[in-house]
């Protein structure tokens, strides 16, 4: 009887010892190297619309226009900052319903110090949240290049408001945050629905809605300070290391193929641009080489995470020539003022993106211990590439219909365009009082 008694507890203890090791290791547990590397992307990805955007789009515009521009990227970063913690990130990124999140997670409730996210379980939710907040960010302020010189600064204050909320959002949490596209299989490692399909098919929208600048297609529209936006590329093109790297939210293998991926394609889409106008033009300018770059940027995005580095190139060489197209010759055919091309950059090199995901995700880079990873049409899949033309499609058609309505709410409090004497004058004295030294 005691010699029972003893085996007994001798085997209880050693059950309890082996079964400590696989509670802990279920646990989520926060990584001290995650968390050092995407807060950097954080701040990365913050940088991109302070003060790259910024400096950016205003080296792009008219001399009379460049601190109004350069406010839209301020005031889209303060407004949606705030309404990101206080609404927006719980309604994307808590819950699992198909179409919306819920208030889980409302001015940030029951995020503590330890706290993590299931969508991110090494990093502190907290950090997952502000990193998810730089996106939402530099999305709606994407969107103010599209009307920039003509655009009344209340009106783009009420649109970023309303728009975050009937676009931004829902497609947020479908593609992230645990909705029907999610779910669907869709691949969108950084943004090419969410991001640069959403920016740039509301510019679109608005732009059409807003009507051509004064002069448009009959006076000198040129930029004020290409050294401007020549500034704000090289600063968004190193944010875009926290925005595809960041992605990967953590410091591992993937985010840096992500970043060599995402640099290749800069590379190549700025050298297929400005090879393009070369030819066409006989000489390559300065604007031909960044816009580029941003082709590169913006189209590499949504695939960053799924390809290999050799396609990254691939895919930057496909962005320089067909954006190319759609900036110079859809844009003068079909005459419409997208101020600084942020359809036929963004939208455009969105929608190829995510496409082009759905051809060249290949498993060296999906794979994990736990997962076989995602095959594209390269790799026998076929059915991928009906994923993404189906994301494509419901996100286009979900922000045209989001987009109108929101220029609707915002018609109903303000004027959406600034008189044709204010336009004139220039927004900057016009709007804010203020100008640059002549």
């Amino acid at each position: 009887m005691r010699h029972s008694l003893i085996m007994g507890r001798i085997a209880a203890v050693v059950a309890a010892l082996a079964a400590t090791p696989a509670l802990a290791q279920d646990a989520p547990k926060i990584d001290g190297a995650d968390t050092a590397f995407m807060i950097v992307a954080t701040a990365l990805v913050l940088m991109m619309t302070l003060p790259g955007l910024a400096l950016f789009y205003s080296g792009m515009v008219r001399k009379k226009n460049v601190l109004a521009t350069m406010a839209q990227s301020l005031i889209a970063t303060a407004i949606v900052s705030l309404l990101w913690i206080g609404v927006a990130y719980s309604l994307t990124f808590s819950g699992d319903g198909a179409y919306i999140g819920d208030a889980a997670r409302v001015m940030l409730k029951g995020v503590g110090m330890d706290t993590v996210s299931p969508l991110a379980t090494t990093i502190p939710e907290i950090l997952f949240m502000a990193y998810q907040m730089t996106f939402a960010v530099i999305t709606c302020a994407l969107v103010g290049g599209s009307v920039a010189e003509r655009m009344k600064f209340s009106a783009f204050i009420l649109f970023c408001v309303v728009w975050l909320f009937i676009v931004y959002v829902p497609s947020a949490h479908w593609v992230w945050g645990g909705g029907f596209l999610q779910k669907m299989g869709l691949l969108d490692f950084a943004g090419g629905t969410v991001v640069h399909i959403n920016a740039g098919i509301a510019g679109l929208v608005c732009a059409l809605v807003l009507g051509n600048r004064v002069g448009f297609g009959r006076e000198n529209l040129s930029p004020f300070d290409l050294s401007l936006a020549v500034v704000g590329t090289g600063l968004l093109w190193v944010g875009w290391f926290g925005f595809n790297g960041g992605s990967a939210l953590g410091a591992n293998s993937r985010a840096v193929f992500a970043i060599v991926a995402t640099h290749l394609a800069a590379c190549a889409g700025a050298l297929v641009w400005s090879g393009l106008e070369w030819l066409q033009r006989g000489k390559p300018s300065v604007l031909g080489v960044i816009s580029g770059a941003v082709a590169g940027l913006g189209t590499i995005t949504p695939a960053s995470g799924y390809v290999l580095p050799w396609q990254g190139v691939v895919i930057g060489l496909i962005a320089g020539a067909v954006c190319y197209w759609f900036c110079t010759v859809a844009k003068h055919k079909f005459r419409y003022d997208d101020t600084l091309d942020v359809f036929g950059v963004h939208g455009v090199g969105g929608i190829m993106g995510t496409l082009l995901a759905g051809v060249f995700a290949t498993r060296a880079v999906t794979a994990s211990e736990s997962t076989p990873g995602v095959a594209g049409l390269l790799e026998g899949d076929p059915h991928q590439l009906v994923v993404q033309a189906i994301g494509v499609g419901v996100t286009v058609v979900w922000c045209v219909i989001g987009t109108l309505i929101t220029l609707k709410i915002v018609s109903l409090f303000a004027t959406l365009r600034v008189n044709s004497d204010d336009e004139r004058e220039g927004l900057d004295i016009a709007l804010h009082g203020e100008a640059l030294h002549q």
